[in-house]
């Protein structure tokens, strides 16, 4: 029956497959791997809480076995558990695992934990006991990007493509390594797999999104944007969603969080490790973090969730919507939800007196994070508006920002998103640091020493090498944050004003001038 379940799964009858796993686990309690495909189904279905509490139960029945093990760890870091999912996982490294499939999750796992090295160290045993699975060296090659070591990501990724041509985000990683040139590229490779034909829409996605980011590092600018917006058009027609949620969500922010909610002060927690750096995706926020995370007494934690995570868990008990969470988040406890944040994130913060949790979207919290943890530091990133949203438009996100896949829809958040900034600047005056992409990129030294003044750290020369920081970096600008300081992507969308018309006009209506986005 557990076979039964799987394959309705690959046939997209997900409503089958839970119904039998229900069958299955209640024919055969004792039967430990039913409870590990509950756990998964209800992963599938974004219900970490019941995941956890399926995969327990395969762990009352068999609790040395390491597969259930590895399954429990997932759940945890899925909520935000990272202190009791990072030592499972590490003591999973000095077990004997039973075949590759277990050695790639685990890998998967300790990576999502900020493990890298230790991720490559289990990728290579996958690769060694299953030598002709691709998926194996595209997994490795996404560690040795993450850690700066592009030679042998490309290696590993082009062995992944020579084992399955179909292995298609082995190519779109390839694209991304590097700036490719008349000389050295992969277009033609590229062109051939769109004309023979990809019957995988995703392959088809990543395929484009590759084939255009190296047309325009060939200056091919008018025919990197046409692939780009199939794309981009393609990805869309996947998905189910409607901005207007999103934008809904960000009006109610600004309603329930007003200035008069300010007003009346409410103690948060005492802690000053934190340094928040958010804003749109693509606007330097990468740069920023390695900038501040080069520093002695600075430890970069990466994107957390955890903020989010425990937002909800305090505010939103039981399933509400995002309106109804907005209103319960007034009355939360602040100074638990700080106190509660902080934990949340160790033992990884506690590696150094400070900590940078660099999650874009905790700009959606800004106020919140201020009445949370009040000593914290809050830097937002500004970049023009136009170059915002080109180099959002032209990212294929993972699973993030489903707003980016077409201009009219990025540009409406993108004024939602600017209109919440000032709110919140009005509301809460001189508690956000604002940095200029454009100002850093220009005066890179003197926008540091300004950056490290506000976050109260001492002046150290390190910071302006950033680029030599060889901490993992594992975000979409992973490559980029290896080079030193450049200029290049200042003013990128002025190649593209004809194409970009449809969100200029959006932006327009929203309300900003024409010289804004000219200037």
């Amino acid at each position: 029956m557990e076979g039964e379940v799987w394959r309705l799964v690959a046939g997209g009858e997900m409503k089958g497959a839970i119904a039998a796993c229900q069958q299955l686990n209640q024919r055969y309690p004792g039967y430990a791997a039913g409870w590990r495909s509950a756990s998964q189904l209800a992963q599938r279905l974004n219900n970490q809480t019941m995941a956890l509490s399926a995969i327990d139960r395969a762990l009352e029945l068999e609790p040395d076995e390491p597969e259930w093990i590895l399954q429990r760890a997932h759940c945890l870091a899925q909520l935000g558990r990272i202190a009791e999912a990072r030592p499972l996982a590490l003591a999973l490294t000095r077990r004997k695992l039973k075949n590759g499939y277990q050695f790639s999750t685990l890998g998967l796992l300790l990576s999502r934990l900020g493990l890298n090295e230790e991720a490559l160290q289990q990728y290579q045993q996958a690769i060694r006991l299953e030598p002709a699975d691709a998926a194996h060296y595209y997994n490795q090659a996404t560690v040795y990007r993450f850690i700066g070591n592009f030679d042998a990501a490309e290696a590993s990724l082009a062995r992944a493509i020579e084992i399955n041509p179909k292995e298609y985000e082995a190519y779109s990683l390839r694209s991304e390594l590097r700036k490719v040139s008349p000389d050295k590229n992969n277009v033609r490779e590229l062109e051939g797999l769109l004309q023979s034909g990809i019957s995988d829409r995703r392959g088809e996605v990543r395929i484009r999104y590759a084939l255009a980011k190296e047309l325009e590092d060939m200056g091919q600018a008018e025919n990197a944007f046409s692939q780009l917006r199939k794309g981009a058009d393609l990805r869309r027609k996947m998905m189910r969603y409607d901005v207007s949620g999103d934008l809904d969500t960000m009006t109610s922010i600004q309603q329930h969080f007003s200035e008069d909610f300010f007003r009346h002060r409410q103690a948060g927690y005492e802690n000053e490790e934190a340094i928040f750096i958010l804003g749109m995706p693509r606007t330097g926020t990468t740069l920023v973090e390695r900038i501040i995370g080069s520093h002695s007494e600075v430890f970069a934690a990466g994107e957390l969730n955890n903020f989010a995570i425990e937002l909800t868990r305090l505010a939103g008990r039981g399933k509400v919507s995002k309106q109804a969470l907005v209103a319960c988040a007034t009355q939360v406890d602040f100074a638990a939800l700080g106190r509660a944040y902080i934990e949340s994130t160790r033992p990884a913060t506690a590696a150094a007196p400070r900590f940078i949790d660099k999650m874009p979207l905790n700009f959606l919290y800004a106020g919140l994070i201020q009445r949370a943890l009040p000593a914290a530091r809050i830097i937002n990133l500004q970049r023009h508006p136009l170059d915002t949203c080109y180099a959002i438009y032209k990212t294929l996100f993972k699973d993030a920002y489903p707003f980016s896949y077409t201009l009219p829809e990025l540009g409406r958040y993108y004024l939602a998103y600017r209109q919440l900034m000032r709110h919140w600047e009005s509301v809460l005056p001189g508690v956000i640091h604002v940095v200029n992409y454009e100002k850093l990129v220009h005066d890179m030294e003197g926008t540091s020493r300004a950056l490290l003044r506000f976050c109260g750290l001492p002046w150290e020369d390190q910071c302006l090498r950033f680029y030599a920081n060889r901490q993992s970096a594992t975000t979409a600008s992973a490559s980029q944050v290896r080079r030193a300081i450049y200029t290049s992507s200042v003013g990128r969308w002025r190649d593209y004003r004809q194409q970009l018309e449809p969100l200029i006009e959006v932006l327009l209506e929203g309300g900003m001038t024409a010289s804004e986005l000219e200037a």
